[in-house]
């Protein structure tokens, strides 16, 4: 969520500044970029050296550079940045910031800035009790700025209670859930199922596909990255997400797939099936390895339960539903076929005709076709972007309520 973000973190006079070190380190991991502006308190408990070898950019903390003749313009930092975070924010900055008060160059940023803004009070507990802090907080609140909650636990006077500056992991979570709810899938469910299945001959032997999930994987995280809380079901795969919000049920046969599938189904607002899953089963599965001993060796296969069929009959009208094609032949005729046989709102179709696309690659060319037959044929891309090729089309299917 926080990928590409450009984010001013705020450090002020609190000896909670040591977290600024740890929360620059886990902002820069998620993917944003940081610019940390220190007030002339905070030095004495943490150096701008500290946190300008974390962010990668020199600390700023005075108006004028005396060395050089220049200035940091806080007009800019205020349009430059995403997103304000002040962390520790301390009572003197929280009353400064309540009442306009503008005497250094963090406060002059905040007033400046055109961005949403965070603060995480960091004081003592009777200071974070005193009334004027409070009014000081509901003021700030009045104004459309975010607050980020203190702990309760040991202080720095050995007081116990309110007034610890919440943990770096929560400020990070928080950032990233009031991030999720401007997205467009926020709120929304997303079951994705992906890989291929092993269809047990033995308990050695199997019939599988040559699919490698990495199609699955790019539309989980996409959907992930637009807002949706997604669970994932993924076939055999090496592959790993790179979100750990993700939730993820590993699977093997296809009727792990159906199992997991239909317990999940009911509840997703999105359900899109790139899996590969196997149409028949061997109709016996052997106790024991199968020795190598006849010449010949046959084996009887029976069909699976066809799961994009079930869950075609079971879609309500407020589900979206995606299938997958993957065709040698008629690609167009099969898979408008299948998008109306099975009650899709959309089905991608992929051809092994494609150079380039298909299993294990990391590239893939895909025509999207709708309800009414409409067509949209993509150019050959990385898997990531084809993921939000077909996220987009998805979107445009889920009714947005009438501001």
């Amino acid at each position: 969520m926080l990928t590409g973000k450009k984010i001013i973190l705020g450090v002020c006079g609190s000896i909670a500044s040591y977290k600024a070190a740890h929360l620059v380190r886990l902002l820069l991991k998620a993917g944003a970029e940081v610019q940390v502006v220190m007030t002339k308190d905070a030095l004495s408990f943490i150096t701008p050296l500290t946190l300008a070898t974390l962010s990668k950019k020199p600390v700023l903390i005075d108006y004028f550079i005396p060395e050089t003749g220049e200035w940091n313009n806080h007009v800019e930092l205020g349009l430059w940045a995403d997103m304000l975070l002040i962390a520790p924010a301390s009572a003197n900055t929280l009353g400064k910031m309540a009442t306009g008060i503008c005497d250094n160059l963090l406060l002059a940023t905040y007033l400046s800035a055109k961005c949403p803004v965070y603060f995480a009070p960091a004081m003592d507990l009777d200071m974070w009790k005193h009334p004027s802090t409070k009014q000081n907080v509901k003021q700030l609140q009045s104004y459309g700025n975010i607050l980020i909650q203190p702990n309760a636990g040991e202080l720095a006077s050995g007081l116990f209670g309110e007034g610890r500056m919440a943990e770096p992991e929560e400020i990070i979570e928080l950032l990233q859930q009031e991030l999720k709810k401007k997205l467009p899938l926020a709120g929304k469910k997303a079951l994705v199922t992906a890989g291929p299945t092993y269809e047990a001959i033995d308990p050695v032997r199997f019939i599988g596909n040559h699919s490698s999930g990495k199609m699955g994987f790019a539309i989980a995280e996409e959907l992930y990255r637009l807002g949706a809380d997604v669970t994932l079901i993924s076939g055999p795969t090496a592959l790993t997400l790179s979100s750990k919000t993700i939730k993820r049920i590993d699977v093997v046969s296809a009727e792990d797939v159906l199992k997991a599938t239909l317990a999940e189904f009911s509840e997703a607002d999105i359900t899109v099936m790139s899996a590969a899953v196997a149409d028949y089963k061997p109709e016996h599965v052997a106790n024991q390895k199968i020795k190598k001993k006849a010449q010949e060796f046959s084996l009887n296969l029976i069909k699976t339960t066809d799961i994009l069929a079930e869950l075609g009959n079971r879609k309500r009208s407020d589900q979206v539903l995606v299938g997958f094609a993957l065709e040698t032949e008629n690609e167009l005729a099969y898979a408008s076929d299948k998008l109306k046989k099975k009650n899709l709102d959309l089905i991608v179709l992929n051809s092994l005709n494609d150079e380039g696309a298909g299993f294990k690659s990391d590239l893939n060319k895909i025509t999207i076709l709708d309800k009414q037959l409409n067509t949209e044929t993509f150019v050959l891309k990385p898997k990531n972007e084809v993921a939000q090729d077909i996220c987009r089309k998805i979107i445009a299917l889920i009714p947005h309520e009438k501001s």
